[in-house]
């Protein structure tokens, strides 16, 4: 049976000039290079200047300028997060309905407001009036998100049919390096599937998706037919997945 299904037509990205070293952070922050590499795997962010505001990042979708809401002095999440913006273009298309058509094959998209104080932003121009800050528990947004995105991806391959050592490439939310290998060890997926800007970009929140596709697309790691899975996880606390093939 045809059926329509959102095709990947094309992807984009672009990333501020400035970029930050975990060195230069080193400077007015009680932290290190060794100690933001070992919890992150992050070695350098790209920071929005005073001239670049979100919209002249992306016109489009999933630009973030994160900086501007972090509290520069709390070491344990003003390190983790970038600027950046990515996006990706779709179109509907008929497809013959079965597992392999081109685009997207399954999506899961979960939140639960009961862990909302695990991450989120303490105030904003509706409510306090003021620009808030982004407040993280790490520890217990690790656990939750190693457990929660499994599960979610989980479901998407039950739905389809397809094992995990079918996937072409996993293109994970660039969150912070051990989730990323927590979650690949517990779905079993080889290391070279996996495509990671965390070390460059930081966690560049809505953005780190289309940023880190769009980096598999521009070294050739994507072709037609590559079925790739990707899964994001956001404050409030929101997680989902989605299963496309190129």
């Amino acid at each position: 049976m045809a059926v329509n299904r959102s095709i990947i037509r094309g992807v984009g990205a672009h990333l501020p000039k400035r970029i930050v070293t975990n060195d230069e952070l080193a400077k007015t922050l009680d932290t290190s290079d060794e100690w933001i590499r070992e919890r992150s795997g992050i070695l350098q962010r790209h920071i929005a200047d005073d001239s670049e505001l979100t919209s002249d990042l992306g016109a489009v979708i999933g630009a973030e300028t994160f900086s501007r809401i972090l509290d520069w002095e709390d070491r344990s999440t003003c390190v983790l997060f970038g600027d950046g913006a990515g996006a990706v273009v779709l179109e509907a298309q008929p497809q013959n309905g079965g597992l392999g058509d081109r685009g997207i094959l399954s999506t899961r998209i979960r939140s639960d407001g009961r862990y909302e104080d695990l991450l989120y932003v303490d105030g904003g121009p509706g409510s306090t009036k003021t620009v808030g800050h982004l407040r993280m528990n790490g520890r217990e947004v690790f656990r939750h998100a190693v457990q929660k995105i499994s599960g979610v991806i989980e479901e998407t391959l039950v739905e389809t049919g397809i094992a995990a050592d079918e996937i072409d490439l996993f293109i994970p939310h660039q969150a912070n390096k051990r989730i990323l290998d927590g979650i690949a060890k517990k779905l079993n997926v080889s290391p070279e599937k996996i495509v990671m800007t965390v070390d460059r970009h930081g966690n560049t929140s809505a953005a780190s998706i289309p940023l880190a596709l769009n980096q598999a697309f521009e070294n050739h790691r994507v072709k037609e037919g590559s079925l790739i899975l990707m899964e994001a996880m956001g404050g409030g606390f929101t997680w989902g997945a989605v299963l496309a093939r190129w």
